[in-house]
């Protein structure tokens, strides 16, 4: 039984899911991989599922009614992993933004002292390839305004690749947090923040995807932009609700 639990959502990732599923569990460390899906019309679930057969007890799948959104689909895989007692459960993309091979070093920190451990963009300037000059400046800008509201020193709080310990998510109220997108990875950070667990960051290189569309829409930017206000407010107010 593996200790550690790699969670990746999916929506129509057909073009990556097979190589990411095999670069993860070909690491010299022991990983199980939970696979999310919000029925994807590309048969990205059918595949995940014929390669169980090769990894039956290493991979795993759950596939959802339909598209319910990023934060939702890391809520079930965190209740799923939190059920069969992972003690490190892992956020990461399946399109290759995040190299499967900093897992280890994501565990490496979280096994050592951290509690939650971010693989970071912007710990050692801006680690960002093949982004376009806007995306860049939206995302670094995010990060700044993130941390001036919030007051987390945490250089990307809207990074996606991430590593938490059972407990903390145990102690995180998951039902209760509503955000879909960037705000999601905020909103997670800062509560985990509130209750004084210790964060880090481990500095990444992160790579545009290669194969597929994109999932980012402006609704999601705008999510974050107007959802981080109204989260640093509600726990100002509603400390015991939050």
């Amino acid at each position: 039984m593996s200790d550690s639990l790699v969670i990746i959502p999916t929506f129509n990732e057909i073009e990556n899911i097979e190589e990411i599923i095999r670069e993860v569990l070909s690491l010299k460390k022991d990983f199980h991989i939970l696979i999310v899906d919000d029925n994807s019309p590309d048969g990205t679930a059918d595949q995940v599922a014929l390669m169980q057969k090769e990894f039956p007890d290493r991979l795993f799948l759950e596939v959802r009614e339909g598209k319910l959104g990023l934060g939702t689909a890391y809520i079930h895989g965190f209740k799923w992993g939190i059920e069969r007692k992972y003690d490190y459960l892992y956020e990461m993309d399946a399109d290759f933004s995040h190299d499967p091979m900093d897992l280890e070093r994501l565990y490496r920190a979280c096994a050592n002292d951290a509690d939650v451990v971010v693989g970071s963009r912007y710990v050692k300037g801006i680690n960002v390839v093949n982004w376009p000059l806007y995306r860049v400046l939206l995302s670094y800008g995010a990060s700044v305004y993130v941390k001036m509201i919030t007051s987390m020193a945490v250089n990307d709080p809207t990074a996606g690749f991430m590593c938490y310990k059972r407990n903390v998510l145990e102690a995180i109220d998951l039902d209760s947090i509503k955000f879909r997108g960037y705000a999601f990875q905020i909103e997670m950070k800062f509560r985990a923040y509130l209750k004084k667990y210790k964060i880090e960051e481990v500095s990444i290189i992160f790579r545009d995807r290669q194969k597929g569309e994109s999932k980012m829409s402006s609704s999601i930017v705008w999510e974050a932009i107007f959802g981080v206000l109204k989260m640093k407010l509600k726990s100002l107010f509603q400390r015991n609700k939050f």
